[in-house]
C-alpha cells in the first residue's frame, strides 16, 4: 500500500463529517476523537479493535500484516446505499467480497454468506452451502488474490473488500480503493493464538451489526475449546509428536510459540520442537529431525502425501520412522470439499476447537469416545 493511503487511513479524518452528516471535508485527527468512546472488549485476539461512540463506531486494524509498521481506522455508520468519503463505510454491508478462504466461516455462521458476491479461487471453497452459490452463479470467479480481476470486481461494486496481505503490498487491492471501493486488511492470521485467531469472527460481527450473533457463536467456541483441553488437562501419557514433511531437503515443522504448537500443547501432547522460538515454520534438514523424532508415536501433517505409499515414494527414509511404521500418521489435507478444497485451511481457525478435539482424539482416544475426527483422517 502506498504512504500515501496509508496517510489517508491514519488520518482519521471523519469524525467531523460523520456527526455533522452534512460536510465531506476532512478535517485534522484529534486526540479527543480518539480516546473518546466505548471499546468493545476483547479477550484474545489483539490485532484490531472495535469502539461504539454511539452515533457510529470505529474499526482499528492493529496488525495487517507482520511487523507491519502502521494500523488502519475505519468508520463505521449506517448510512444506508449513501456514499460516503474515505475511511467511512455504510453499514450492514449488503455486497462483500473475501480474499482468504479462512474469511468465510464467519460469514456462514453470521448467516450473511448471501451477501459474497466475489472471490478470488472458488476451487478452493469447501462450504456446501458457499459452493451452491458459486455453482448458481451468484459468487464471482475473481482470479488470483495476488492478481484480483479488477474488472470484474468493480463491475460487482461491492461494499467492501476484505484482504490480506503479508506486506501490504497488493496493487489489485491499491487499484480498487483508487476506484472507490473501501478495502479492510484482514489480519486474523497474524494472532498468536487458536482463539485469538477464532475471535476475528467479531470483526465480521461489527461490519454486518451482528456484535451480540458474533459473541454467542465466539463464547460457544471458546468455551468448547476450554471444556476440551480441560479434559486432556490431567492425562498421564503424553505422546511424543512429530509435524510436517521433507520438501526439496528441507524439513518444514511448526515452531514451538506457533499457534499448531499451542494446539499441541493443549492437547496435552509432547511436541517435540515445543522449546524452540521465532516467527514461522522452522526449517531443518532431515538429518536433525529424523535423530529427534525417529522414535515419535505420533506424526501429523505430513504436507500434502495423501497416503504412506506416496510419502514413502517421496523419500524411502520417511519409512524408517516409528509412526511410519506403526501407520500412526495422521493428514488434514485428505478431508476436501467438492472441488478439493482442504477442509481445515477454511474452517480451523474459525473453529479450533474442533482442532482441538481432533488431536485430544488422536492423541487420546480414550478421552473422546464418542467423538469422530472432524478435520484429520490417518494415512492409509
Amino acid at each position: 500500500m502506498s504512504l500515501l493511503l496509508q496517510k489517508k487511513y491514519l488520518s482519521f479524518s471523519l469524525f467531523f463529517i460523520l456527526i455533522s452528516f452534512i460536510s465531506c471535508k476532512k478535517e485534522k485527527e484529534t486526540t479527543n476523537n480518539i480516546t473518546t468512546g466505548k471499546e468493545i472488549k476483547l479477550k484474545y485476539a489483539k490485532g484490531f479493535s472495535i469502539k461504539d461512540l454511539g452515533m457510529y463506531k470505529t474499526l482499528e486494524i492493529k496488525t495487517p500484516w507482520p511487523n507491519a509498521e502502521s494500523s488502519f481506522r475505519y468508520v463505521l455508520a449506517n448510512y444506508g446505499d449513501n456514499k460516503q468519503a474515505d475511511n467511512t463505510i455504510s453499514l450492514p454491508i449488503k455486497k462483500i467480497v473475501v480474499t482468504s478462504t479462512t474469511h468465510l466461516p464467519a460469514l456462514e455462521l453470521l448467516g450473511v454468506e448471501q451477501t459474497l458476491v466475489g472471490f478470488p479461487g472458488t476451487k478452493y471453497i469447501s462450504s456446501k452451502k458457499i459452493r451452491s452459490r458459486v455453482d448458481n452463479g451468484d459468487i464471482r470467479e475473481l482470479g488470483k488474490n495476488e492478481g484480483i480481476n479488477t474488472e470484474v470486481l468493480l463491475e460487482l461494486d461491492p461494499d467492501l473488500v476484505v484482504g490480506f496481505g503479508i506486506d501490504g503490498n497488493n496493487k489489485s487491492l491499491d487499484l480498487i480503493e483508487k476506484a472507490g471501493i473501501p478495502v479492510i486488511y484482514n489480519g486474523d492470521w497474524v494472532e498468536t493464538s487458536p482463539l485469538a485467531k477464532a475471535e476475528w469472527i467479531k470483526f465480521f460481527g461489527v461490519l454486518y451489526n451482528k456484535e451480540k450473533e458474533a459473541d454467542s457463536i465466539f463464547n460457544t467456541i471458546e468455551k468448547e475449546y476450554l471444556n476440551a483441553k480441560k479434559i486432556a488437562k490431567n492425562v498421564k501419557n503424553k505422546p511424543t509428536v512429530l509435524s510436517g514433511a521433507m520438501h526439496n531437503d528441507i524439513w518444514y515443522l511448526p515452531n514451538g510459540t506457533s499457534t499448531e504448537a499451542q494446539l499441541l500443547k493443549d492437547a496435552n501432547t509432547s511436541y517435540l520442537w515445543n522449546d524452540s522460538k521465532g516467527t514461522g515454520s522452522l526449517q531443518l534438514n532431515f538429518e536433525s529431525v529424523f535423530m529427534k523424532a525417529q522414535n515419535a508415536d505420533i506424526w501429523l501433517s505430513p504436507s500434502n502425501y495423501s497416503s504412506l505409499e506416496k510419502l514413502k515414494n517421496a523419500s524411502a527414509h520417511n519409512a524408517e520412522f516409528k509412526a511410519f511404521k506403526d501407520k500412526n500418521i495422521y493428514s488434514f489435507n485428505n478431508t476436501t470439499g467438492d472441488t478439493g478444497g482442504v477442509l481445515y485451511f477454511e474452517l480451523g481457525m474459525s473453529r479450533p476447537d474442533l482442532v482441538l478435539k481432533d488431536l485430544i482424539k488422536i492423541c487420546h482416544p480414550e478421552l473422546l469416545p464418542d467423538y469422530n475426527l472432524y478435520f484429520f483422517e490417518r494415512l492409509e
